[in-house]
């Protein structure tokens, strides 16, 4: 990759090679120029980004540690690393794009912000933002996610947010996705669309990239200062993708190997799994193009995985494109291996991981058995107070905890 890489993509219309772009309704091209030209001018000014940075530090807590992981990787053999992102205020990396996508709604005068949540970290960091900055938020989730995710539920409401069930479809955040944009059709200009990861029309990939990119640059900073080298690879999970563009970003110029960990849920079958770039081709949802799980009817196909924030039948533009390019390896793990990895993360570290991060962390523990020399970096994208209740109950009696 050329150092120039983060300024070319995406192009000014929106795509990363033939990915991207804004595919949506002729009303709402207008809107979404509005708010590619005020990121560019408000987003990008002095006054924005010292604001950001000021809050990245004083409320976020940033920059969050790398922790090295003694116990696991004594175990095993090599070297894990983890990039911290679970100590994050509100316990994810889903806070580093909301303020900054609330923050921008503020500066252009909107009346209110709407989100989608499928895990809920992304509903928790939106309701979070709003608060700080005095707008009310509606949250469209999936009604199997609200029963799946309760405590983030109940962390939304307390905070002040609408949390709305969409009980179409599968119930899941595909449906909170669709229902989302039904109500931002209805008032584009008084509203905006804070959508929760890298996908969706232009510019909505590029800001969400851009938001989270402070991820790699600390990481990058961060191993270098701790072991004077880069680490021989990175990975994180992906779903939508912020998490793994984030941290991607920081190592894209190096000689790193990096891996997008896709969930392959109960298996390859269709409808048994969410590994969009493993098992999808090229196709639109949800105004934006990029590998797509689908029927053969052009439909979007039912997707599963054990973490509710990785059922989603695309991924972000920018992933296909690295993909395409090479530059990044997706590989998978399945619901096992990652219910396996949190208990494991859990009772050697002392570090409960969110069932989405479980993912990688599952991948990096195959990674060091065959690299018994070579060290990985996880990011750690979030912690998994969420997803206690849901392992105790379908995981507990073969773990020891019920």
């Amino acid at each position: 990759m050329m150092s120039t890489y983060l300024k070319d993509y995406p192009d000014k219309d929106g795509f990363f090679g033939p990915y991207g772009g804004s595919y949506v309704p002729e009303r709402l091209k207008a809107e979404m120029a509005k708010i590619a030209e005020a990121y560019c001018n408000i987003g990008r000014s002095f006054d924005f980004v010292s604001e950001l940075r000021r809050i990245r530090r004083h409320f976020q807590g940033r920059p969050t540690p790398i922790h090295y992981c003694r116990n696991l990787s004594k175990a095993l053999g090599g070297n894990i690393f983890l990039k911290r992102e679970d100590l994050n205020h509100t316990g994810a990396h889903k806070i580093n794009h909301c303020m900054g996508e609330v923050m921008l709604a503020k500066y252009m005068g909107k009346k209110k912000v709407i989100a989608e949540t499928g895990a809920g970290q992304h509903g928790v960091a939106m309701a979070t933002a709003a608060a700080y900055f005095g707008l009310p938020c509606d949250i469209y989730m999936g009604a199997v996610d609200v029963a799946k995710q309760h405590p983030n539920v109940v962390r939304m409401k307390i905070l002040g947010a609408n949390v709305i069930p969409v009980t179409a479809g599968q119930q899941t955040l595909k449906e909170a996705v669709d229902a989302a944009f039904e109500a931002y059709l209805q008032s584009p200009e008084d509203t905006l669309y804070c959508i929760g990861t890298v996908v969706g029309p232009h510019p909505f990939p590029m800001m969400v990239r851009d938001f989270q990119k402070v991820v790699g640059e600390e990481a990058r900073e961060q191993y270098l200062e701790m072991m004077g080298e880069l680490p021989d690879a990175v990975c994180a999970c992906v779903g939508g993708g912020s998490n793994a563009i984030g941290i991607f970003c920081g190592f894209l110029d190096d000689p790193v190997k990096l891996y997008g960990v896709e969930p392959l849920g109960r298996g390859a079958k269709p409808g048994d799994n969410a590994a969009s770039l493993t098992l999808g081709k090229p196709g639109i949802l949800h105004g934006f193009k990029s590998y797509t799980l689908e029927n053969p009817d052009g439909s979007a196909m039912p997707v599963y995985s054990v973490a509710s924030g990785l059922d989603y039948q695309s991924v972000g533009p920018e992933h296909a494109w690295l993909k395409d390019q090479g530059r990044v390896d997706y590989v998978t793990a399945d619901d096992k291996e990652a219910i396996e990895a949190f208990f494991r993360l859990s009772r050697t570290e002392g570090i409960i991981p969110a069932l989405e991060s479980s993912h990688a962390v599952a991948y990096a523990i195959r990674y060091v058995k065959e690299h018994p020399h070579g060290s990985i970096l996880v990011n750690l994208s979030g912690r998994g107070d969420k997803d206690i209740d849901y392992v105790a109950e379908r995981y507990g009696a073969d773990h020891g905890v019920l």
